[in-house]
């Protein structure tokens, strides 16, 4: 185990991994494309420094926790995620424990469940990060506009999932990250019912 990523984008698994990323999800713009998977790999990097953690475990994960998100993708048992690992020739244990951490991330899958790996735990609070704050708020209504929903179905989404994700961090480093996006959150709420005259 490593105490901290030592994975870099230098490293030639990762950067096929990043380049996988990136033609599976062209001409995606509903907020779930490569410059999520981007953001999850960064945030998962930061989170990483401080836990024991497996670095190649955590970056594939990180990379490729939606590669076969079933909003975008018609696949089977991690199909899309298992090609590229299996391509990449990593090995079997590894890349069942990257499959493990991944199916732990969804968090319609796994509401009230923590992940049982450090890994898991990691990318799961990375990719809840993306989904508060700015980026959150931006692709939340991405999102809404790609799928038909109406503004205040956008904002019900605010309080169905997003505002309850930071009690529900699992790293020390998730919690505090969460702690300022979740204030964003909140500002922009009450500044959209401001503007708007009505409490949603």
């Amino acid at each position: 185990m490593k105490k901290n990523l030592s994975v870099s984008t230098n490293n030639k698994l990762i950067s096929s991994a990043i380049e996988y990323v990136r033609e599976l999800f062209a001409g995606n713009s509903d907020g779930h494309g490569f410059d999520h998977a981007m953001r999850v790999y960064r945030n998962a990097v930061t989170i990483a420094d401080g836990e024991e953690c497996d670095a190649t475990v955590v970056a594939l994960a990180a990379l490729l926790h939606d590669a076969d998100d079933p909003k975008i993708f018609d696949t089977r048992d991690n199909a899309n995620a298992r090609t590229f690992l299996d391509d990449a020739g990593v090995g079997p244990e590894t890349a069942e424990r990257v499959i493990r951490a991944i199916n732990s991330v969804s968090f319609s899958k796994n509401r009230g469940k923590t992940p049982e790996t450090a890994e898991g735990r990691i990318v799961q609070d990375a990719d809840r990060l993306d989904a508060i704050g700015a980026v959150g708020i931006a692709r939340t209504f991405a999102y809404g506009g790609a799928n038909g929903r109406s503004l205040d179905e956008s904002v019900k989404h605010f309080h169905e999932k997003l505002l309850l994700l930071k009690d529900m961090m699992n790293t020390e480093t998730g919690r505090r990250l969460a702690a300022v996006r979740h204030s964003f959150l909140e500002a922009f709420l009450r500044e959209l019912e401001e503007e708007t005259g009505e409490k949603r």
